[in-house]
């Protein structure tokens, strides 16, 4: 028989002596982890009171969390909500759909009442000059009286140096109110003097205090 003839049987035995040594290394190592293998109380063939025991001894697969977190998860309220709930946060309460009312705006403050500004008192009218006796003075003579101011002192009624005389403080006051841009010219040159001196006609006293009359 030649070679080529017996190659096929060397094949299939070889084959053959594989499936064997397989078969005796699997079973083997089959056999020791199943040696190893301790019997679990917890089997149908361990007693009630072993299986009980092992049950309370056995330890937790998962710590137990007792805080705030796990107190809302657990609490009634998460367990009645719905869906959308949140069982960490607690309970998630819908936003309102209606428009938040704003808070009223405090009441201004009246203005305060505006205070009237005081009405000036009208100017006291001038009171009428006591009639001139005689000719009118020419009032010229009193020294800063021009023939504007003579026209204004005459149209109150005062022509003459007798009148000017006799002026109290009072008539300074009002006769020099209607002066207008001429005002304080009475008590500045001296008018109510004046006109004492040239009414007695006492010239040359006038001439020492006043100056050479016009």
């Amino acid at each position: 028989m030649t070679f080529d003839q017996m190659l096929p049987y060397i094949l299939i035995g070889l084959a053959v002596l594989l499936m064997i040594i397989a078969f005796v290394f699997f079973g083997t190592r089959t056999t020791k982890v199943s040696g190893s293998i301790k019997n679990d109380v917890l089997d149908d063939g361990a007693s009630r009171a072993a299986r009980n025991q092992a049950l309370i001894d056995a330890p937790t697969a998962v710590k137990r969390d007792v805080g705030v977190t796990s107190a809302n998860a657990n609490s009634d309220a998460i367990a009645a909500a719905g869906a959308s709930a949140d069982a960490e946060a607690g309970v998630s309460v819908a936003p309102s759909t209606a428009p938040a009312t704003p808070a009223p705006k405090p009441a201004a403050a009246p203005a305060p009442a505006a205070t009237p500004a005081p009405t000036p008192a009208p100017a006291p009218a001038p009171a009428p000059a006591p009639a001139a006796k005689g000719e009118a003075d020419d009032l010229r003579q009193i020294k800063g009286v021009g023939p504007k101011l003579v026209t204004l002192l005459a149209e109150q009624g005062y022509t003459r140096f007798e009148q000017i005389a006799a002026w109290s403080d009072a008539d300074v006051v009002r006769v020099d109110a209607t002066l207008g841009r001429f005002a304080g010219r009475i008590t500045r040159d001296q008018w109510v003097e004046q006109a004492k001196l040239l009414a007695s006609g006492e010239s040359t006293a006038f001439s020492e205090k006043f100056g050479q009359n016009k």
